[in-house]
């Protein structure tokens, strides 16, 4: 059980850290021309050439423009080359150069709809460690099948097809994806498996999704697959179709991968509310790097390891993946800068089953070990307008997830537990509707009755620990202050007659003890004790 808390944080660690550097990144101030472009659904229409490792193909991008223009600007790598450009169905202009598609229509593009297609091919980038430095993984299994995975959160949609590639922007309408392979081969992708057609040689997938989709979530995986099925019934009563997509010689470890992962589900369900995509699928792909939340069919590559949490065999890379299906993709950040919304607020969750299974002492533990690894190098929130690159950073995983537990001790395990419910359920915070820091800190604040902006801005947008004076004074008693939050906090006090959670404050308070108070011996906030 020690060594489960422990493998679980140093492998959270690795995900983030990662070993490579993205070339180009997404995200950033949104250029002028994109902001009036609001993308409402993608069709990606793609054949792989395995042997040469090249695609071509076509994506519409459907859009409804919020004023008239002339300047259309479409984000696709220089990697591949576009052949044409045609806006309603009409050639236009175009230049493709430093990764951007530059459309200049012959007359003005009114508000309204329009839809625009881009068809284009080559070699798409090609990624050196996936998932940290994405693009396309061309491998084989073990068997010699061809084997293709597909990541993008760091670069971006860009990678392979053209895209407004910024967080602020999901197809609202979802997307289509027909992508052609060698017939021997399977396809797995967002959504629901429209239908399967064979030509020759070759076989055409399609999924499609109706749900809003990152850009990231836009991609596929191929391989000698067998789909090994299974439902379950979710929290609201829905019938979920449970989908791994397994290399046909791993299929016989598949049925108690799939009950890990309804076990999995209903523990998310139990706090956050029911599967985001309970319409489509929950599904699995099987892919040669380590894991990817890939919205309604996540890249696994853990190779079936199981630690044990509570006796019960666990999967923390499935468990953490998975997880982001309500941090990350339903619950979305839309600029980079608050990038902690989806990995801090996840990989708290993933504490939650020792905290079931094992009880609070280990919980507490976990964050208690956890903290070594918080490196406060760079505040969380570097500000706005942030691109992918620049935010990405440990501190998003383990500080962020600490700060949610030092938020579970303030607001105490009903309210807490409630308002990250909420977060997760409310329309206003989900699916079409993104969010930044401060929506999250004023939800919160409003269920705890008081704001909480001194606290998410100590954690959050600087590298300072809660600061905490414990002067001695006469008689046995000591003057506690909180030296750099300019609100009072509740904080386990511990003396000679036990442990009281007591408000402290700015101006300080006096207790007495024959010894030295210990100030929150639990950790429950990142702090730094002064003894004078």
């Amino acid at each position: 059980m020690k060594k489960t808390t422990r493998t679980i944080s140093a492998a959270l660690c690795l995900l983030a850290l990662g070993f490579g550097v993205k070339a180009q990144t997404s995200g950033g101030k949104l250029k002028p021309e994109q902001a009036i472009m609001d993308v409402r659904h993608y069709t990606v229409s793609l054949n792989m050439d395995f042997a040469k490792k090249t695609i071509d193909g076509s994506t519409v991008i459907d859009v409804i423009m919020a004023q008239p223009t002339k300047v259309l600007i479409l984000d696709l790598m220089d990697s591949l080359h576009v052949s044409a450009v045609s806006v309603n169905g009409k050639k236009e202009a175009f230049n493709h150069k430093n990764g951007l598609i530059t459309i200049n229509t012959a007359k003005q593009l009114p508000v309204g709809k329009a839809s625009i297609k881009v068809v284009y091919g080559g070699r798409p980038r090609i990624a050196k460690n996936p998932p940290w430095d994405d693009g396309f993984t061309w491998a084989q299994d073990s068997t010699g099948h061809p084997w293709l995975a597909v990541t993008a959160e760091g670069t971006g949609g860009k990678i392979f097809f053209p895209c407004k590639d910024h967080p602020s922007d999901e197809p609202n309408e979802g997307a289509d994806m027909l992508i052609t392979v060698p017939k021997d081969l399977v396809v797995a992708g967002p959504g629901v498996l429209k239908g399967v057609s064979k030509k020759g040689t070759t076989a055409t997938y399609h999924w499609q999704t109706k749900y809003s989709i990152n850009n990231y979530s836009i991609v596929f995986n191929a391989g000698d697959y067998k789909v090994v099925t299974g439902s379950y019934k979710s929290v609201a009563g829905n019938i979920v179709p449970v989908q791994f997509y397994v290399l046909k010689y791993h299929a016989d470890k598949a049925p108690h991968f799939i009950e890990l992962v309804i076990q999995a589900a209903r523990e998310k369900e139990k706090y956050f509310g029911e599967y985001p995509w309970a319409k489509e699928k929950l599904g699995i792909a099987e892919t040669p790097h380590l894991g990817m939340e890939h919205q309604s069919m996540n890249a696994y590559g853990n190779k079936f390891r199981y630690s044990k949490i509570g006796g019960q065999d666990f999967d923390w890379l499935m468990y953490h993946e998975f997880g982001h299906e309500w941090w990350g993709n339903k619950v979305t950040a839309r600029d980079w800068a608050d990038y902690w919304i989806h990995e801090g607020i996840d990989t708290y969750a993933d504490a939650l089953p020792i905290l079931d299974l094992e009880g609070k002492a280990a919980y507490i533990k976990h964050f208690k070990q956890s903290a070594f690894g918080i490196a406060n190098k760079q505040p969380i929130v570097l500000g706005k307008d942030i691109d992918e690159e620049s935010a990405y950073n440990n501190d998003i995983y383990t500080k962020g997830a600490y700060f949610m537990h030092t938020l579970h001790y303030l607001m105490g395990d009903t309210l807490f537990f409630a308002t990250l419910k909420g977060l997760a359920t409310d329309p206003k915070f989900t699916y079409d509707h993104q969010n930044v820091t401060d929506d999250v800190e004023q939800y919160f604040s409003k269920a705890y009755g008081k704001s909480l902006k001194p606290l998410f801005d100590l954690y959050l947008r600087t590298t300072n620990k809660l600061e905490v004076s414990v002067k001695a004074r006469p008689r046995d008693k000591y003057l506690i202050t909180l030296l750099n939050i300019g609100t009072e906090l509740p904080v386990d006090v511990t003396t000679d007659a036990g442990t009281k959670r007591i408000t402290l404050t700015p101006k300080g308070i006096t207790v007495e003890s024959k010894t030295t108070p210990i100030i929150d011996a639990d950790g429950w906030y990142l702090k730094k004790v002064i003894l004078e």
